[in-house]
């Protein structure tokens, strides 16, 4: 299938909040991480979304150009044409993007996607995110406010942050203290300022604990329980059931009791990044690590073309993160929820 349309995504996201599931959102920074994600979603025969980060971005420039929208463009160009094969639909979309970035990176992408618009075709990436924990909640909705009249008119669904994960991503460092829990003051706030989809559609990464990196099961402390009062008191303010699309950032380590609540309280995209980078990385360990004497030229020997051919631990790096993209789609109960 094709990358979703704007109509497709917005289906997408409305099935997921409906049937109590949640997207994987698997961030990716080349061809190999690209196809390991549709692999799972559609051996898994769910819909999902794929993201780049600013990171990602200048890497898929070329690690020497470091470009963020050369980077972009060039892995939407790829996907739009790749996906095509697969049986699933699939979303793109820009990951984490702090104020300082936002003239290099998202404000350039979201011209050329109101320009194909103008030209009757479908934005380049379906949404966009902009991260703006870093400054105060009112700048924060000053900037959203602006961002989401803009993504509105190219038919593209903005991503906004309230509150601050943790730990550190993509140079985007949040300390771990009470800002790691959204309040329901911050939602009536984000409510007020952009509403609830009459100017535009949006998801807001509420936070509830949330810390990026590397952690072993419960060492991270969740409150999912701060989304479900946010969803009510909103709600009632409003007259409207489960008003946001919250999204899932840092889930890296969380339990899947806490991923399932999440998803009850109306989480519809939860980010997945550090377990595939392991998961498409461990593989290739094992194939250096078993096939050592080929892949190196020991003693002056030759090696084995075989075993040294990226292609050889390429496949297997795929597999494992395409893999690990399938247990994601499991635990946010989006297997075989696919829209045929």
């Amino acid at each position: 299938m094709p990358i979703a349309s704007p109509e497709v995504y917005a289906e997408m996201l409305d099935r997921a909040k409906a049937g109590a599931f949640a997207y994987p959102a698997i961030n990716v920074s080349s061809s190999q991480t690209l196809h390991a994600a549709l692999q799972g979603f559609a051996e898994a025969e769910s819909d999902g979304i794929i993201q780049v980060s600013t990171g990602g971005a200048e890497y898929l420039s070329g690690p020497t150009i470091k470009d963020m929208v050369t980077g972009s463009v060039a892995f939407a160009a790829f996907a739009h044409e790749v996906a095509k094969k697969y049986s699933v639909n699939v979303a793109l979309h820009t990951d984490h993007c702090p104020k300082n970035k936002l003239d290099g990176f998202v404000r350039p992408l979201l011209a050329i996607s109101a320009e194909r618009v103008a030209r009757g075709e479908n934005p380049l990436f379906q949404s966009h995110m902009w991260d703006g924990s870093a400054v105060p909640l009112d700048e924060n909705l000053q900037i959203a406010e602006e961002l989401l009249a803009l993504t509105h008119a190219a038919k593209i669904v903005l991503e906004i942050e309230v509150g601050v994960v943790g730990g550190e991503e993509d140079g985007v460092v949040g300390a771990i203290d009470e800002k790691l829990y959204s309040t329901v003051e911050d939602a009536l706030a984000t409510a007020a300022a952009l509403g609830l989809g009459e100017k535009g559609r949006y998801m807001t990464a509420l936070t509830f604990g949330n810390v990026h990196g590397v952690y072993k099961p419960g060492n991270v402390k969740l409150r999912p329980e701060i989304l479900k009062e946010i969803q009510e008191q909103v709600g009632a303010k409003y007259g409207k059931e489960k008003p946001f699309d919250l999204v899932f950032h840092g889930g890296s380590g969380s339990l899947l009791s806490e991923i399932r609540d999440a998803v009850d309280y109306g989480v519809v995209k939860m980010n997945v990044d550090t377990d595939t980078q392991y998961a498409f990385t461990r593989p290739v360990v094992e194939h250096m690590f078993r096939n050592y004497d080929g892949v190196l030229k020991i003693d002056g020997e030759v090696g084995n073309k075989k075993q040294y051919d990226p292609r050889a631990w390429g496949k297997a790096a795929e597999s494992g993160m395409a893999a690990r993209v399938a247990q994601a789609c499991q635990d946010l109960r989006s297997t075989g929820t696919r829209i045929k």
